[in-house]
């Protein structure tokens, strides 16, 4: 066997090796978390802008089949009725939904309140389970004129 020319250079890189293998070994441990908390970052950001979207469509369609109601008991239950079956489209967990319909203002000219709440769970990704945070919205939708109940003719 020679010990010049490619061969030397061989044998004294894989001298160096063992070196190398340790330092590689230490730069991946320190490397590593900080890879992981910004991958489960950007999931949990990715979750609460999905949520923030829901959430808003959620409000919108609540506020507007309320709006679209014949009477003021009708537009609380069908603004409700509506924002959890929007909820349920979006895949939010019910129990994590809050949704409230203040048809007070129902009437010529008025409008219907939704207001959504919801509470976005990170418990599944690991270094993020002790955190939570809150999405909500609020939407006024103004009532047509023609659905107030007021008989024609009447003063509104």
């Amino acid at each position: 066997m020679e010990t010049n020319g490619r061969w030397a250079h061989a044998t004294s890189a894989l001298s160096m090796h063992p070196k190398r293998s340790g330092q590689a070994i230490i730069e991946f441990a320190l490397v590593v978390p900080i890879l992981l908390v910004l991958a489960f970052g950007v999931l949990a950001i990715g979750r609460v802008v999905q949520a923030d979207m829901a959430v808003r469509a959620v409000a919108w369609e609540a506020a507007r089949a309320g709006a679209l109601a014949d009477s003021v008991t009708q537009a609380t239950g069908q603004g409700l009725a509506t924002g959890l079956a929007v909820a349920d489209d979006y895949h939010l967990n019910r129990s994590a939904v809050q949704i409230t319909v203040d048809a007070s203002g129902y009437r010529r000219g008025g409008q219907v309140v939704a207001k959504a709440r919801y509470v976005v769970s990170f418990g599944d990704l690991p270094l993020l389970g002790w955190a939570s945070t809150p999405v909500q919205s609020v939407h006024a939708e103004p009532v047509d004129p023609f659905r107030a109940g007021v008989p024609v003719g009447a003063q509104p």
